[in-house]
C-alpha cells in the first residue's frame, strides 16, 4: 500500500515553513476498516501528513539532495479533534535546525474551519543509496535479509521445512 497523504502544496519559504492540505473523501483505503460506521482519519495518518508535508519542506530547502527521507523521531504528538471524509486536513510545517543529515521540524495539523487534529515535533533523515557505497540490489537485498532474520527470530531452523 501507498498513500500520498499532501494533494496539495499552497505556500512554502525554503528553510522556513510549507503548508499543505489534504482533502479526506470516502474512497480513502483505510476508511472501511477504521471505523466501518464512523470513518474518521486514523491518528498515525495525520502524523503520517505532517511527516510527508515536512519531507517536502526539506527537499526543497536542499535543492532535492537527499533521495530518500525518512522519519527518525516523533515527539510530543498530540491529537485533538476527528478527522472526518469531505473535510480538509490543513497542514503547517516549520524547520527548527537541520545539518547535512537531519532536520527538525515543528508541525500542526487543523480541520479546515475546525480544530487542532494533530501536532508535533519530528527529526526526519535524508540520504543517498550511492552514498552509502551499497547499490539499490545490495541494499534491497539486505534489507530483506534483515526482516527474514526479525520474522523467524523465535523459530532459527526449527521453522523450516524440507
Amino acid at each position: 500500500m501507498r498513500f500520498n497523504l499532501v494533494d496539495r502544496i499552497h505556500e512554502w519559504e525554503p528553510g522556513k515553513r510549507l503548508t499543505a492540505s489534504k482533502l479526506l473523501t470516502n474512497g480513502e483505503e483505510y476508511l472501511a476498516d477504521h471505523f466501518p460506521t464512523f470513518p474518521v482519519m486514523p491518528g498515525v495518518m495525520m502524523l503520517q501528513a505532517v511527516v510527508e508535508a515536512s519531507a517536502w519542506l526539506w527537499r526543497v530547502s536542499t535543492e532535492f539532495r537527499h533521495t530518500v527521507v525518512v522519519l527518525r523521531e516523533a515527539k510530543n504528538v498530540k491529537y485533538g479533534t476527528f478527522m472526518q471524509p469531505g473535510h480538509t486536513l490543513e497542514l503547517l510545517t516549520e524547520m527548527v535546525k537541520s545539518d547535512d543529515t537531519t532536520a527538525t521540524f515543528k508541525c500542526k495539523g487543523n480541520v479546515k474551519g475546525g480544530g487542532a487534529t494533530v501536532n508535533a515535533q519530528i527529526v526526519l533523515s535524508g540520504y543517498n543509496v550511492e552514498t552509502r557505497g551499497q547499490t539499490t540490489e545490495d541494499m534491497l537485498s539486505r534489507h530483506w535479509q534483515e526482516r527474514w532474520s526479525w520474522l523467524t527470530a523465535s523459530h532459527g531452523n526449527s521453522g523450516a521445512k524440507n
